[in-house]
């Protein structure tokens, strides 16, 4: 493992990009997000990206210098056509009109069509939340699990996304895919040649799997089982039914360069808890944190990754010198 700073990892993944048919504006956007990945602990949806998204421009099956297209289908809705670009500059820009009319509004649905990889939900809505505003995000994914009781995947991991603010504190942050592990951690695994726990996947033929490549090649099994899979297919609808893009089975990978874009969705909404609470938002919630507080060994959700932020913003984050070298080679 190397240690590197957040800058200068931010410049380098950004050089990658550019050198991989990506414009700098979109290069930057991909960029902070990856990076905040790293620093917040979660590798896999970090910088161990950017080989697989740097094959994807340059084969063009992610078109790295798209422009987001966004308009207002009815009042309190955004649309953003991410126009087979990234999706991170998609939603930068769906974030910034959202907060620029959440005020008048009062509550607002955003979709994010043709979009691509979205990486960590729970920063999306953080954004919201650090903005004083109520969050809810759902995004889609290549096909990763099945419907209850069938063997081929249909759906994808589908995360599911909350994010409120809290007064004088870090906002509390939810984020979970809807398989019992997100698919990124069973990909560094397999690339790892390690083994996963019993309980994530079965292979390609329905089998119970501990093998991380035979997973990738399965299905992963939902959180909660029946009821999670009901789960699984109410994001898939808000996410990509909802947004007119592509349902899992009919995404591509994101994970190679093959085949075209993954036309994915991403859904958000925006909520401006002042009204709906009659003012009261900011101290009833401080009564139920308190509640939850005052339990020894609990914790609000988000809580630990501040900690483990704060920490890289000084220091810097660790990355593996093979993925480091690889990237160096690729920025040029």
């Amino acid at each position: 493992m190397t240690l590197i700073s957040l800058t200068d990892l931010h410049d380098l993944a950004s050089r990658v990009l550019v050198a991989a048919k990506t414009s700098p504006e979109n290069a930057a956007a991909v960029a902070r997000a990856l990076v905040k990945a790293d620093a917040d602990g979660i590798p896999s949806h970090g910088v161990s990206r950017l080989p697989a998204y740097a094959d994807q421009a340059k084969a063009g099956k992610v078109d790295g210098f798209a422009n987001p297209d966004v308009s207002f289908p009815v009042k309190a809705s955004i649309r953003v056509d991410a126009r087979s670009g990234f999706a991170y500059p998609a939603i930068e820009q769906a974030q910034k009109v959202a907060l620029e009319r959440i005020a008048e509004m009062g509550i607002l649905g955003v979709a994010i069509g043709n979009s691509h990889h979205a990486g960590v939900a729970g920063h999306h809505v953080e954004a919201f939340a650090d903005q004083g505003y109520v969050a809810l995000g759902f995004t889609n994914s290549p096909a990763g699990i099945a419907p209850w009781g069938g063997n081929r995947a249909i759906y994808g991991t589908n995360p599911v996304a909350f994010a409120c603010p809290v007064m004088g504190k870090p906002s509390i942050v939810v984020d979970f895919s809807t398989s019992k592990v997100a698919r990124g951690k069973i990909k560094l695994a397999a690339d790892k040649g390690e083994s996963i726990p019993e309980g994530w996947a079965v292979d390609a033929d329905g089998n119970p799997t501990t093998d991380a490549s035979a997973a990738m090649s399965g299905s992963l099994l939902p959180m909660g089982d029946a009821k999670g899979a009901a789960l699984v297919m109410m994001v898939e609808i808000l996410a990509a039914t909802l947004t007119g893009s592509n349902h899992g089975f009919e995404a591509s990978s994101f994970f190679d360069d093959k085949g075209g874009p993954p036309h994915i969705g991403q859904f958000f909404i925006v909520i401006d808890p002042a009204g709906f609470s009659g003012g009261a938002f900011a101290d009833r919630l401080a009564v139920l944190i308190e509640a939850i507080l005052e339990q020894p060994g609990t914790r609000l959700p988000g809580a630990r990754r501040v900690g483990i932020r704060e920490t890289a913003a000084q220091n810097g984050v660790d990355i593996p010198e093979n993925l480091l070298n690889q990237l160096q080679a690729q920025a040029g």
